[in-house]
């Protein structure tokens, strides 16, 4: 998220990562549980059974946690780690996202393309702008993210934003205040930290949505 953050709730619960010993908001953190298997299973949205085990949101961090073995640590006993625990946990993330940005549509929330999404900012309606990093630089300057922390997502690609709205490929779309916003936000932030190397298109070829 480059040009906005999360934004932190006070009365937010506070958790601490098994890897760097830090507490902080549930919100930037990962739960995992140990299922009876013994596996290691992650719970993106934090409503499986069984005692927590937390990990920054971040795909460094998981990676770290597997190779010093701290789920084993943390749950006191012998566990499996999935193969690709990162790749499974980005690819989970992403789908919640897209979920999210899914429901905030259909409830009327959000919009997508250009043009509304300008119309929602002259309005003053605008919370959060969301546009793909792969879209050109030039057309996304074209709309200005709201003041504020939490306003502005960018680690999804045209196609899967656009699968969130039902289309091919989406480069611009955005949230209503209210609702949802947060929740996506949030979201789309623990994505970010699998995503950290991703970079907008460098060719300036404008693929602006209708």
């Amino acid at each position: 998220m480059a040009r906005g953050g999360r934004v932190k709730d006070r009365a937010e619960p506070e958790r601490r990562c098994i890897v760097s010993g830090q507490t902080q908001p549930a919100s930037g953190l990962l739960r995992f549980v140990i299922g009876p298997d013994g596996a290691v299973v992650p719970d993106v949205a934090g409503k499986l059974p069984g005692r927590g085990i937390w990990v920054g949101a971040d795909r460094g961090v998981l990676a770290q946690a597997v190779r010093k073995k701290a789920f084993a640590r943390a749950a006191r006993q012998q566990v499996a780690v999935p193969e690709g625990l990162p790749d499974l946990v980005e690819a989970l993330l992403l789908a919640r996202v897209q979920q999210l940005l899914s429901l905030a549509r259909k409830g009327g929330q959000a919009v997508a393309g250009y043009e509304k999404c300008r119309d929602l900012a002259l309005r003053g309606e605008m919370a959060v702008l969301v546009q793909a990093h792969d879209g050109s630089a030039r057309g996304k300057t074209k709309l200005r993210m709201p003041e504020g922390e939490g306003t502005y997502v960018d680690c999804l690609s045209a196609r899967e934003l656009g699968f969130a709205f039902a289309r091919d490929h989406v480069i611009h779309a955005a949230l209503r205040a209210g609702g949802l916003g947060q929740a996506v936000v949030e979201e789309a932030a623990r994505l970010a930290g699998f995503r950290k190397d991703i970079g907008g298109d460098a060719t300036g070829e404008d693929k602006t949505d209708a």
